[in-house]
């Protein structure tokens, strides 16, 4: 059995994740399989992300190699003297092979790459340190928000995995998606967000991820989902209106349950996740979570018959409150 992880939004523990392979196709009859599950994420990075520059202590006192070197938190390094990097114990592997004097890294800043020399120094224990904290992938919960019956293409999150120190969106090389379920609920509340917490065995992989954009993460489940709802036609955002809508979640254990909301407005913003507002008026979803929380992102948002979006934000100030994102959005994303 895999390792079996207890995680909390926002997904941010750096793990070694397994590879896998898949491809992306788009939908091809107008319908799509509305979700709402809950999954375990595992994404690896391409490259190592610098999450933070650190002070080295040597015996002539406190010094940042990598600061010195112009690094940022943010920078994602690829290459190390020319040789691949794709995951800390790799860049470390390659550090400690270099010998003595600079280390010339392939950094990607803003979509470009560049050189970057940086000298080690050494500390106060005679190791040669870069004064680097690295991140090569990330861990959490999320919900899926619609699979394509035909090649189980999926979209899920309707919003992109940041990292949550620097803000940055997070470049894939592949990874998981695992079977979840929830284990707690804290409760929202005005000025406290709440959460769902979600246990997944790392082993247990239903499907693969091979894109992470702003709109949503993208991939192909293979294997079986706990839902059994019927495909729907795709709503435009034209089709969206004020007024009554449901949601799809999972709030405990792995029960996928409907439940009812209110299209407060459309079309407030193109993009970012905030395409719509939706307001909970459930009272069941009212007393169990508050309201939207973190891990319901991605939850298939239905009107008149038709899938139009998903839940992507939740109002800090108002729990009961969120946004959404338009089914196209995700769509033109994944395509």
């Amino acid at each position: 059995m895999g390792k079996r992880w207890y995680l909390r939004l926002p997904m941010v523990a750096a793990v070694w994740i397994m590879t896998a392979v898949c491809t992306v196709t788009a939908y091809a009859d107008g319908t799509l399989i509305p979700v709402g599950e809950t999954v375990g994420i595992q994404i690896k990075m391409e490259g190592v992300l610098v999450a933070g520059v650190t002070p080295v202590e040597t015996a002539e006192g406190t010094v940042c190699p990598a600061e010195s070197a112009g690094l940022k938190a943010g920078d994602v390094i690829s290459a190390v003297n020319g040789q691949a990097v794709d995951n800390a114990a790799s860049f470390i592997e390659a550090v400690e092979g270099c010998g003595d004097g600079a280390i010339e890294l392939t950094v990607r800043r803003n979509g470009r790459d560049q050189c970057v020399n940086v000298t080690p120094a050494e500390d106060v224990n005679g190791g040669r340190r870069l004064g680097l904290w690295l991140r090569d992938g990330v861990a959490g919960i999320g919900t899926v928000t619609y699979i394509d019956p035909a090649t189980g293409a999926f979209g899920a999150l309707g919003h992109g995995v940041n990292d949550t120190e620097t803000g940055v969106l997070l470049p894939v090389a592949d990874g998981d998606v695992c079977r979840a379920r929830i284990v707690d609920v804290k409760r929202g509340a005005s000025g406290a967000p709440g959460e769902l917490a979600g246990s997944f065995d790392a082993g247990d992989v239903i499907g693969c991820i091979n894109s992470n954009t702003p709109c949503g993460i993208f991939g192909v489940i293979n294997g079986s989902l706990n839902t059994v709802r019927p495909a729907l036609p795709v709503g435009s955002p034209e089709d969206v209106r004020k007024g009554p809508a449901t949601i799809l979640a999972c709030v405990a254990g792995q029960q996928i349950e409907e439940y009812d909301v209110e299209i407060a407005r459309t079309g407030m913003t193109a993009g970012g996740g905030r395409d719509l507002t939706v307001h909970v008026t459930d009272p069941v979803l009212l007393e169990r979570t508050g309201g939207i929380v973190q891990g319901m992102s991605g939850s298939p948002i239905i009107q008149d018959g038709k899938l139009v979006g998903a839940v992507t934000h939740v109002l800090v100030n108002d729990p009961t409150r969120g946004y959404g994102i338009f089914i196209d959005t995700m769509l033109d994303a994944a395509a």
